[in-house]
Order: structure tokens, then sequence, then C-alpha cells
């Protein structure tokens, strides 16, 4: 696929089927991962890879915390969603190296995006989709123990799940270039 094609068909997949995910695909995804522009060189990004016990752990952290949100004993209809999601598809977890000077955190951080911009149509050219999430299981603190990430060093930025989708959402109406370009003189 050409990389015009893969920009203009990549879409957020919500959903997902059983079918495993060839590692050579996750592999050459994560290598375009890498290829992102970086201020300085710095290199800021960190992937993990969880496991199926790290993946059981999060998915009963997943359930604890919608469940609190709600202020309700986890349904089995809950759980069930949240099995559908965080023990299908692949999962990638992208952090950010933490630096003290705030300049470079946010450059790092919009490094971090386009990595994560790489990797998602990395997999879309290869005829797989992504989701990149960031909710409330992303922070939390637990998260971070369960994925062995350091949250003195590192901030995790995402959840990058990857698959083949159930289904796809249509292609968003999107916003007029003349409504999000300005020229100047």
């Amino acid at each position: 696929m050409k990389l015009q094609d893969a920009i203009h068909s990549r879409r957020t997949a919500h959903s997902w089927t059983n079918e495993p995910v060839n590692q050579d695909i996750l592999e050459r995804a994560l290598r375009a991962a890498q290829m992102a522009p970086c201020h300085r060189l710095t290199w800021p990004w960190r992937f993990t890879l969880p496991g199926p016990v790290a993946r059981n752990a999060l998915y009963e952290l997943g359930v604890q915390l919608k469940a609190a949100r709600r202020a309700e004993q986890p349904s089995e209809a809950l759980r069930d969603r949240l099995r559908q999601k965080l023990l299908h598809p692949a999962l990638v977890v992208v952090s950010q190296v933490l630096d003290e000077d705030l300049d470079r955190q946010n450059e790092d951080y919009a490094a971090c995006a386009c990595a994560i911009q790489n990797l998602s149509l990395s997999v879309t050219a290869d005829g797989l989709h992504s989701k990149w999430s960031t909710g409330g299981l992303t922070r939390h603190k637990e998260t971070y123990e369960i994925l062995s990430v350091p949250q003195d060093e590192e901030r995790i930025i995402g959840f990058v799940w990857i698959g083949t989708p159930a289904r796809l959402p249509n292609e968003p109406e999107r916003l007029p270039l003349e409504q999000v370009v300005r020229s100047v003189p």
C-alpha cells in the first residue's frame, strides 16, 4: 500500500476479531515507530509488549476502575466488553522518557506522538488497524507496576491496540483545508 493510501484509509478501530497479529507485522510497525523524528535525537519513546499475565492483570484492573466509576459491581456485560478489548488485539504500550526541561519534555511528547502515527500507518499498510487509547487505565499507578514501567522515569502516553477490526467506522467528515490552513504574507 502506498503511503497516501495508508494515511487516507487509517481508521480507529473499536472492536476486534480474534485473529492473531503476525509478529513480523508488529516488528515492522515498531521499526517504523522508531523512525519518527525527534528533536535533539533524544529517542524518548519506549515500547512495552505485555504478555498474557500482564494483559490479564490489566483486564482485572480495567474492570475494577470501570465498576468503581459507575459505583456498582462489575456486570458480566462490562466484563465481556473489556475482555474483548483488553485481551484480543495486540497491545503496544507507549511511554515517554521524562526530562526535567519542560520544553524538551513537550518536544519529546510530540516525537512519541509521531512514533505512534508511524506505528499506526505501518499496520494500516499491512491491512490491520489500530486504536490509540489514553484512558484512565493508562495513567493508573497499578498499570505502571503491572507493566514494570518506572513511573519516576517514564510516562505512559497511550495503549496502541492493533488487530483485525470486527468493523470500522465510516470516514469522518473533515474540516475543509480553508478552515485549518492559515496563509500569511
